[in-house]
Order: C-alpha cells, then sequence, then structure tokens
C-alpha cells in the first residue's frame, strides 16, 4: 500500500552508490557543484524552469518539507488550506505545528478530478496563510493545467497566501496528452510565492536515502525556512546526494523504460477494475497510484475488507475521503495481477 515501488533503482544509481560507499568517508557533506547544476539544468531541460543555485533549499525530505512550510508561514491557530483527497502529511504537518487545515473537496467533471474554485473561494478566511497544492496530484493523479493553475495562483495573490506546491511525483507523467507545469515556472511574481518542492525519490524509487529539495526564488520564503528548521531538521546524507545526482544526471533511459512498464500495468489495471462489482477507479495523468471509489461496497470498512483478503490498500480516510482506497501499481506484473485476482474473488464472494 505503501508509495514506493517494487523496482530495483537504475544501474546507474546503483553504480554511483557503490563509487560513495567505497570512498569509505561518510561525514556531514553538503551538496556539491556539480549536483546543484544537474538539478538546474534538469529544471530546465523537463519543464523550462530557469532557476539560480541559490534557489536550492536541501531537505531530508518532502514530509519534512511540508512541516517546515507550515511552521514557518503559519503562526499558531493561523489556517492553512488544500484540497481533498490528499497525501495524508498535507493534513497532518500543519497540526504537529499548531496550525488549523481548511480542507476544500476535490469536484468531479465525470471522471476527472478538479479544485472547487467556488469552494475554494467561500472556504478562505482572512486567518488563511499557506495555499497546500500537489501536482500531479496524490492520490487522484491529476496533472493541472496551466490555467488551473493560474486560477490557483490568482486565489493566492488575492489573499496573499504563500504557495507551497509537492511536485514529487513530476517525473511519473503516464499520459502522453499531459505535460508537468511548475506552478512557480509560470510567471516570476507566482515564484516569489511559492515554495516547491521535489525529490528524485519517487520516480527512482529511493525514499529510503533521505534526499529532497526546495526551489524557492524569494529571499525572505527562504529564509523563513532556514528559521523554521534551525536545530530540528538533519543535514542530507552522503548517500542521498550521490544517488540524486546520478538520477538526474544519468537515470533517464531507466525512467523511460520504467514508464513503459507502468503504463502496461495501470492498463491491466484499468480492465481489471472495469469487471470487478462496487468498485469505480478514475483515470490516472500520474503517479503509480490509482484511486477507487468502493462506497457502493456494503461494509463499512473497504481497506479491511481487502487486506483480508490479502491485497494491501490505502485507507482513503487518511486521504480524507472515507470509502475510497488507493492501489499502488508499481510492481511486477505478476504480483499485480495476482492482486487483482484476490480482488475480484473477494468482490464475487461478497456478491454471492
Amino acid at each position: 500500500w505503501v508509495a514506493d515501488m517494487d523496482f530495483k533503482s537504475s544501474p546507474a544509481i546503483i553504480e554511483a552508490l557503490h563509487r560513495r560507499v567505497d570512498h569509505g568517508v561518510f561525514g556531514y557533506t553538503d551538496p556539491t557543484d556539480e549536483l546543484n547544476d544537474a538539478i538546474i539544468e534538469h529544471l530546465e531541460d523537463a519543464y523550462h524552469w530557469k532557476i539560480q543555485r541559490d534557489w536550492l533549499v536541501w531537505l531530508p525530505g518532502l514530509v519534512t518539507g511540508l512541516n517546515v512550510v507550515a511552521r514557518a508561514f503559519c503562526e499558531p491557530g493561523q489556517q492553512a488550506i488544500t484540497a481533498t483527497p490528499i497525501y495524508p502529511p498535507f493534513l497532518t504537518a500543519p497540526v504537529h505545528q499548531g496550525r488549523e487545515v481548511l480542507r476544500v473537496p476535490l469536484a468531479q467533471d465525470e471522471d476527472r478530478w478538479r479544485w472547487d474554485l467556488d469552494r475554494l473561494d467561500a472556504t478562505l478566511t482572512a486567518n488563511t496563510k499557506l495555499l497546500s497544492l500537489c501536482n500531479p496530484h496524490n492520490p487522484v493523479g491529476r496533472v493541472y493545467s496551466r490555467d488551473e493553475l493560474l486560477a490557483l495562483a490568482e486565489r493566492a495573490t488575492r489573499h496573499n497566501l504563500v504557495i507551497c506546491s509537492d511536485e514529487i511525483h513530476c517525473g511519473l507523467i503516464l499520459d502522453d496528452g499531459h505535460r508537468h507545469l511548475p506552478i512557480a515556472s509560470l510567471a516570476p511574481e507566482i515564484a516569489a510565492r511559492t515554495v516547491t518542492l521535489m525529490a528524485s525519490s519517487k520516480t527512482f524509487n529511493l525514499p529510503g536515502l533521505g534526499c529532497a529539495f526546495a526551489v524557492v526564488s524569494s529571499t525572505q520564503l527562504r529564509a523563513g525556512m532556514k528559521r523554521a528548521a534551525a536545530g530540528i531538521v538533519p543535514r542530507v546524507n552522503a548517500l542521498g546526494f550521490s544517488a540524486t545526482l546520478a538520477a538526474y544526471r544519468d537515470g533517464e533511459p531507466w525512467r523511460k523504460a520504467l514508464l513503459a512498464y507502468l503504463r502496461g500495468n495501470y492498463e491491466i489495471v484499468m480492465r481489471s477494475l472495469a469487471d470487478m462489482p462496487f468498485l469505480r477507479a478514475f483515470p490516472v495523468e500520474a503517479t503509480y497510484l490509482v484511486w477507487i471509489d468502493a462506497r457502493a461496497l456494503p461494509l463499512s470498512d473497504p481497506a479491511r475488507f481487502f487486506e483480508e483478503a490479502g491485497v494491501g490498500l490505502s485507507d482513503g480516510a487518511e486521504f480524507g475521503f472515507p470509502g475510497y482506497v488507493r492501489l499502488n501499481f508499481g510492481c511486477a506484473r505478476a504480483l499485480l495481477r495476482q492482486a487483482l485476482e484476490r480482488m475480484a474473488q473477494a468482490l464475487s464472494g461478497l456478491r454471492t
């Protein structure tokens, strides 16, 4: 159920880690110029987004970033606002820091999820200080369009909100008709109020190495993040830096092969789920996760039902949407088919 993959990482990354281990010294480490330049080059090549080296703030993980941002840009008792269903730390990070979370449920246009702008406008208050965005959106798999992002940025500007944009799945676009757009790349004035959180960890299956970064063009926002992190956020480790460099410098052939495999898995998932009673699966534009409406099941805990059938799915309640489940298809095809067969068998028995 957890959102990492079963696949070995890129051979280029494994080789880079072997070289780093052979070096034999594992002291405190800073990012090298080579690594910073690789990030800058990648963002320009992939997204036509030109950034500067001093915009990079290194972090030991994306969830750390969510907590630091909440601590930095909301005072205790102030509010962060986000759209549900959402990756659970969006809902817990502000609370851990003594801040309130306002939830705006995503709306549906047939099978397509979108931000409900009218409801967003109605929910915002004078006490709201932070707009938390997930793009591509975990768990619904949306890749937000330029118009959608501009509409959110307009609200952030009008209400003087800091935007925190989690873009950790940006390397996992499955639908060729979509292209990831970092919200901060749309205009300098949008970038000036945005903290963009990124990492190679989702795309290259490196979450255990604890290496992420924020892109922050505003000197004021960078200073706020560093103050909030001071004394409580550890440095990134040497192996994480080495793996990240190899991912962005040498990992593209592996990433393309990964996407081809994931697209095949996704087709199997959607065909299988279409034949299962009680379930409705939503199209995925990015990520290796499928969001499933299981509210038609004649039981109150679909995640537990499927776990008892031998399939671990994420419980939608943790994402703010009870009655839904999230399926991870970032695994070997044979294992995926086995999981889908167990789900179908369990549902068949329930219907009988």
